[in-house]
């Protein structure tokens, strides 16, 4: 569930990288390799090895690596959204676009949603929702188009949040609604398919209130959001460790820190923007030693996703950083 679950972390297809066919080789195995030629391509390589270099955070490594793919390949899709990944991560937001353009312009037609969601996350770097919406809604509109609810849904939802988290509660409210109702559209959809769907916006509804600061509301969606989990769905297992965070989240706004942070604790300690607000729980509890210890462990993730756009900028600059390398 995209939207309370994190995110997992950016990364590319899965390449086989074959070794240099020998001479000595068998006529079948060359035969199969010729049938692989992406499996040889260089510049692919070099994409592959820049993609685990930014999951250990060597981001100055990995962009080298994506400039030499670009090199070689000027036209190369993943080349350029990794690059703008990893610019966006360094804080370089607008090199990160000019490279995340490339990427929508070169992108094949399947995978455009993901290029287009790339630059909208770009945006909720540095909280310009409604430049994220110029990329998310025609990523919803092709998504639509090719009546893949499910996937429609899911990117009204990352729009709806990236709305809410940089404060703009009714075209958040407007978005999750939109997100529900795609979801619902599902041929065939079942029961427990509507009751996730239908969990997702109590989840939001609550989020929403509380940051509306009408707390008694708040609490009757976190009641009903619940009441679906206690249902006992096949999607129970996975989502009821993100329930903490949103009754952590609704104590937040609602001035009770020592609840905020008992739940946080509960939840995703994996998940940048649960450590950002643990972090900044101790920092209204007057705990500046542990605020500063949370907004470090923020720059652990190096997930190009929504949760990391609304938790590092705010952790770079609670910490005094300018982290543009490593």
């Amino acid at each position: 569930m995209s939207r309370f679950v994190p995110s997992l972390p950016f990364a590319f297809a899965a390449l086989l990288i074959a070794s240099v066919v020998s001479a000595a080789q068998s006529p079948a195995a060359q035969s199969s390799a010729a049938q692989t030629p992406q499996a040889q391509d260089p510049a692919m390589a070099l994409v592959k090895e820049a993609g685990a270099l930014n999951q250990e955070g060597k981001h100055a490594e990995a962009l080298a690596r994506y400039r030499q793919a670009i090199e070689m390949s000027p036209n190369l899709f993943e080349a350029h959204a990794g690059a703008g990944a990893t610019l966006d991560l360094m804080g370089e937001y607008k090199q990160a676009r000019q490279e995340l353009a490339k990427a929508i312009e070169d992108a094949p037609a399947k995978s455009r949603p993901r290029a287009l969601k790339m630059m909208a996350i770009s945006y909720a770097f540095t909280c310009q929702p409604r430049e994220s919406e110029k990329y998310e809604k025609q990523a919803f509109d092709q998504q639509m188009a090719e009546k893949d609810f499910y996937a429609a849904g899911e990117t009204a939802d990352e729009l709806a949040r990236i709305y809410l988290e940089c404060g703009n509660t009714n075209a958040a409210e407007k978005w999750y609604q939109t997100g529900h109702d795609t979801g619902l559209k599902k041929p065939n959809i079942t029961p427990a398919e509507k009751a996730l769907w239908d969990f997702r916006l109590e989840h939001a509804l609550a989020r929403i209130a509380a940051r509306r600061g009408r707390h008694a509301e708040a609490e009757k969606h976190v009641a009903a959001a619940q009441a679906l989990l206690d249902k006992g769905y096949d999607w129970r297992k996975q989502q009821a460790p993100y329930f903490p965070y949103l009754t952590g989240y609704v104590a937040f706004y609602a001035g009770d820190y020592k609840t905020a942070l008992a739940d946080f604790q509960k939840a995703n300690l994996h998940d940048p923007f649960i450590l950002n607000l643990i972090a900044q729980s101790y920092a209204k509890l007057g705990d500046k030693a542990q605020a500063m210890e949370y907004f470090r462990k923020v720059f652990e993730s190096n997930a190009h996703n929504p949760t990391n756009a609304f938790a590092r900028p705010l952790a770079r600059k609670m910490l005094g950083m300018n982290i543009t390398g490593q």
